[in-house]
């Protein structure tokens, strides 16, 4: 400092090398101190590497210590199947494998060594390289457990399991005295179950016996020399089955199908030697069951059943089933012939309420026109109260007999149903005109919702069906209203009608449906006998429409009709309206007209004459056809018109009369009158072009034909 004190330098220089000095001094003491933290740090980087080492080097040799405590052999390989780390326990029994188990040791140089030592016991008929194969086959699972057995009958067994990095882990455990144990048990076990077998076998009601690959016995029961009579002495073990044969053939015969060549052949084991069974017959009395078996070994097993009593029991059930077989066919013929009977009972019953129904409609029909006949002049009021009393009374003995012949051809099941297209609207605005001023008298409201649908039924059923629906529902509404719409559910509708009657309970909704059963019991007879509902079931039956019911107590009742739509046009049909034509305000005159009448029955023809002739009609009359065509050829006069029974008695019917008058003086006018329904006679009817007037013949219905005549001239 004294030496740049005293140098002059007027550029300054030596105060800059000072500076530089100084700043390198620093420099350097700076970086003395880094180097010394350094130091430090190595120093305690070392001090700490040293620790982690000990603490390694510790817990090695306690894994060390752990390992070799357990009592199994352990054995580590890493990811590569290098050995790692084993303990002395490992390769037990291998004595001359110890010396090689060494950290470095490959896998498959373990597993050479392991196939090759003379400690190692291989399977029979298996080499040291097939054991080596099939030991690292099980290597590729990553958890394998299997049994090695080793020389003087010890076994080890070797559980080995991946780790996570990939390694292998080798436990071997001496299991040893757990096999040995096992086998004892197991001996105690079959020695046990020989007993058992054993005891089962002679507490079986079946001889048994047991035989060898060779047909020698080697097991039997006490079962078996009593079914054979062969005293257990004679059974010895390994005699064979044809020494037992020969000794005992004289005694034996074989069932059908079975023959002694055959069953040598079969114990032999010749063909196919599947399970066998034969009858074997011992003596006259005794038959026995044998079921033979063959059993893996080559050997078979046969079974004796005595089944004496199954055989007899067997054909005492024979001579009983042919018995009963005899007295079921007498029974049999005994039911046929009651059907048979009640067939021609219900044929006969059908009959006769046909019958029946047609002879009390003949004087139901006089009796109608009777009244009929009497004019409203000179008669006093109490007397045509009387009279309109009587009407209404025949009116319901009408109802009840066509009630009775519709359930009677329901019944007999010859109905004939003619299907088509009809029309709703047509058919409903008949029901509402025929039943409006019915409900109405009754105070009740009618309402007929209507429907421009078309459906496939039968009309005339149709119409019955909803005719009883709606009068019964009028019947048994007080107040209130019913209603009668339609509604469509895809190729269905539903005909519906409602009332707001009492309801009908629950209990009772099977029992309306039956003849002669009234809900109600207040209706009188004048009001139906019960049939209706019975009457609509039957024809829905019959016409395959579903019919439903549902009902509300004190709410009322709907009864539900399903009947299919028709693809047909709607005006393709016309619902023929059977009720008579409304009396004109003006009667036409019918004076001067003739009508012979054709009437086996006198009261009839007497009512009709009286009737017309009130009319101002001249009328002609006759008991049968012959007599009419006898009158006319004397009389020498045509009639105007004829009106015909068609069943006219043991003569000519009323179909062939008009044949024949049409033959001897062309076409006449003509109505055929009669209460036979059935379809056939109004089909032989419109073939003659003929008209139908159904009995009990309606006045009003008459007197349009007589009055729609040509005027006489």
């Amino acid at each position: 400092m004294r030496r740049v004190e005293q140098i002059t330098d007027d550029s300054g220089a030596a105060y800059a090398q000072f500076q530089r000095a100084a700043m390198l001094e620093d420099q350097v003491r700076e970086r003395t101190r880094d180097l010394e933290r350094a130091l430090d740090l190595l120093n305690d980087s070392n001090a700490r590497l040293a620790e982690a080492n000990r603490a390694t080097e510790a817990a090695r040799q306690n894994l060390a210590n752990a390992i070799e405590t357990i009592q199994e052999g352990f054995a580590l390989f890493d990811a590569q199947d290098v050995l790692v780390m084993c303990n002395s326990r490992f390769g037990m029994h291998m004595l001359d494998l110890r010396d090689h188990l060494r950290p470095g040791l490959r896998f498959g140089d373990y597993i050479d060594r392991v196939s090759r030592s003379r400690f190692l016991e291989l399977p029979p008929g298996e080499t040291a390289e097939d054991w080596a194969i099939a030991r690292r086959k099980r290597h590729q699972d990553r958890h394998v457990i299997f049994n090695v057995r080793m020389v003087w009958d010890r076994w080890v067994q070797v559980s080995e399991h991946r780790t996570v990095d990939g390694g292998t882990v080798i436990l071997q455990t001496d299991v040893t005295e757990i096999i040995r144990l096992e086998r004892l048990e197991r001996g105690k076990l079959l020695d046990d179950q020989a007993r058992v077998i054993r005891a089962t076998l002679d507490h079986i009601s079946q001889g048994v016996c047991i035989f060898d690959a060779e047909a020698r016995l080697v097991g039997w029961n006490q079962r078996l020399g009593q079914l054979l009579v062969i005293p257990m002495a004679r059974f010895r073990m390994g005699v064979s089955f044809d020494a037992i044969l020969d000794r005992y053939r004289p005694d034996l015969v074989f069932g059908e199908g079975m023959t002694e060549a055959r069953l040598g052949d079969w114990v032999a084991g010749k063909g196919d030697r599947g399970a066998i069974r034969f009858e074997l017959r011992r003596g006259p009395d005794m038959i026995m069951d044998v079921f033979a078996q063959a059993m893996p070994d080559g050997g078979f097993v046969m079974s004796v059943t005595d089944v004496t009593a199954e055989r007899a029991a067997i054909e005492a059930l024979s001579r009983a089933n042919e018995t009963l077989e005899a007295r079921v066919m007498d029974r049999t013929l005994e039911l046929e012939d009651a059907l048979a009977h009640a067939e021609r009972a219900n044929a006969s019953r059908s009959r006769f309420v046909a019958a029946a129904s047609h002879d009390l409609l003949q004087p139901l029909s006089a009796a109608k026109l009777f009244i009929s006949s009497v004019g409203d002049e000179d008669v006093p009021p109490g007397a045509r109260a009387a009279l309109d009393k009587a009407q209404n009374a025949l009116l319901s003995v009408e109802g009840i007999l066509g009630d009775l012949l519709d359930i009677s051809k329901l019944e007999s099941g010859r109905v004939a149903v003619s299907v088509g297209p009809v029309r709703l609207d047509r058919l409903l605005a008949q029901l509402n005109d025929e039943f409006g001023a019915i409900a109405a008298a009754k105070g009740l409201r009618l309402r007929v919702v209507p429907s421009r649908l078309t459906v496939t039924s039968d009309p005339a059923y149709l119409r019955r069906i909803l005719q009883n629906l709606i009068g019964n529902a009028i019947r048994y509404t007080d107040r209130g209203r019913v209603l009668v719409g339609v509604r469509r559910r895809g190729g269905m509708c539903r005909i519906e009608v409602r009332d707001t009657g009492p309801g009908i309970p629950e209990d009772e909704q099977d029992n309306i449906f039956k003849e002669f059963h009234r809900l109600n019991a207040r209706a009188s007879a004048s009001e139906g006998m019960g049939l209706g509902l019975a009457i609509v079931e039957r024809a829905c039956a019959l016409l395959g429409h579903p019919l439903g019911l549902t009902s509300q107590i004190g709410v009322g009742t709907c009864f539900m009709v399903q009947v299919p739509l028709s693809d047909a046009v709607a005006s393709s049909v016309d619902v023929q309206r059977p009720s008579p034509a409304p009396r004109p305000a003006a009667r036409p005159s019918m004076e001067n007209r003739i009508v012979f009448l054709v009437e086996n029955d006198g009261d009839l023809r007497r009512a009709m004459g009286l009737l017309l002739e009130k009319w101002g009609v001249s009328v002609l009359d006759a008991a049968s056809g012959e007599e009419a065509l006898a009158l006319i050829d004397e009389l020498g006069i045509l009639p105007d018109c004829f009106i015909v029974d068609h069943n006219l008695g043991d003569g000519m019917d009323g179909l062939r009369f008009l044949a024949v008058m049409r033959e001897r003086h062309g076409d006449v006018a003509a109505r055929i009158m009669t209460a036979d329904r059935r379809g056939e006679v109004r089909a032989a009817c419109a073939e003659a072009g003929i008209g139908v007037m159904m009995k009990p013949l309606e006045p009003r219905a008459l007197e349009a034909f007589v009055a729609g005549l040509p005027a006489a001239g």
